[in-house]
């Protein structure tokens, strides 16, 4: 995994509000093809816990902290900077290089 893709620290603010969100975010043309396509494992993950919530938590791969993982990407899902498309992708692109599972562990 390149090392540009690893999380970053933000606070709680940041993932209020989307702050370091383009800084965590993929360029649009760095995302894979197949995570701008709603058919993706991944993208479908993005979309249920944006527009429902998590019902699990996903599974971190080796070397990732799975609660800086996920404030990444919650600073992602929150941002009003990147167009809806931009977002969805970029967030299911990450998710697939940090995460090994989507969801096992049930989300408190």
């Amino acid at each position: 995994m390149s090392k540009k893709y690893k999380p970053i620290d933000v606070d709680k603010l940041d993932q209020v509000l989307g702050g370091k969100a383009m800084d965590i975010l993929p360029k649009w043309g760095d995302i894979p093809e197949q995570f701008k396509r709603g058919s993706n494992p991944w993208v479908k993950w993005q979309q249920q816990w944006f527009f429902s919530g998590l019902k699990a938590m996903p599974v971190p791969k080796e070397g990732i902290d799975l609660k800086k993982a996920m404030s990444n990407l919650a600073c992602c899902q929150g941002s009003f900077e990147p167009k809806h498309e931009h977002k969805e992708a970029g967030v299911a692109y990450l998710a697939s290089l940090w995460f090994s599972s989507p969801g096992e562990t049930p989300a408190t």
